[in-house]
């Protein structure tokens, strides 16, 4: 009965608990760099600025920081094989305050676009990739941590180690199975600081979206359980202590 119940045990850990698998970068931004575009608005004192959205939705629906959208009176977007795009149509801004997120729309269907993970599941140490178009440098890829997660006035934020720079707001923040948990929409600039980043959990967005009757596309599959969740971080650490054993005795 013992040997029974310990072999049920290992095939439902090491069979029936399978964590989502982890791609490489460059599959990250092969599957995603379609989807991202390039923001660009000019202001009512007729000075141009330039942010980072990512397609939400097939129907020409685009996500990206509120904050670059204040005082514009023109925004169109560039597409990552360079066209450009008519007037933008801003469809909803966050009336949260620290919930800096925005939805634009143009007249395009049949975009690629993202599929979104919930963001619940984010974990800090939880490794992460964010494709932006940082100085208009569209799809540059950076990958770091998720180095803790805050609470500032009641609002969760991730910060992230991924080097994000100037007109990065609103970048995608991809988990390791290309799926957006997040999006980047701020940075620490003191001197001395390197990589302090934050960006917000996806979770905001799509009650945005679902406020608005955009239907995101979600990734397949249940979220673990906590039990299953308890034997993935077994399941790992075993896989930790073998990579480490290997290292040292191949």
């Amino acid at each position: 009965m013992i040997k029974r119940l310990f072999i049920i045990s290992f095939i439902f850990i090491f069979c029936g608990v399978r964590p989502t698998a982890a791609l490489s970068l460059e599959k990250i931004s092969q599957l995603n760099q379609n989807t991202v575009v390039t923001v660009n608005v000019l202001r009512q004192d007729n000075k141009t600025a330039s942010a980072t959205g990512f397609v939400i939705s097939p129907q020409g629906y685009i996500a990206t920081a509120a904050h670059v959208l204040e005082k514009a009176k023109f925004v169109n977007l560039t597409f990552s094989n360079g066209a450009i795009s008519e007037e933008a149509r801003v469809v909803a801004i966050s009336d949260k305050p620290r919930v800096d997120l925005a939805i634009l729309q143009v007249s395009v269907n049949y975009l690629p676009c993202v599929t979104f993970r919930n963001s619940n599941t984010v974990k800090a140490g939880q490794q992460i990739a964010v494709i932006g178009s940082p100085k208009r440098l569209q799809n540059s890829i950076t990958n770091g941590l998720v180095s803790q997660l805050r609470n500032v006035e009641n609002t969760t934020l991730f910060q992230i180690s991924a080097p994000i720079s100037p007109s990065s707001s609103g970048s995608p923040v991809f988990n390791e199975a290309g799926e957006v948990v997040g999006i980047a929409v701020s940075s620490l600039e003191e001197e001395k600081v390197q990589n302090i980043n934050f960006a917000l959990p996806s979770n905001y967005l799509l009650q945005i979206m679902s406020e608005n009757k955009i239907t995101p596309k979600i990734a397949k599959g249940k979220e673990p359980t906590k039990v299953q969740k308890y034997f993935q971080d077994i399941i790992e650490h075993i896989r930790k202590c073998w990579r480490i054993f290997k290292s040292k005795f191949a």
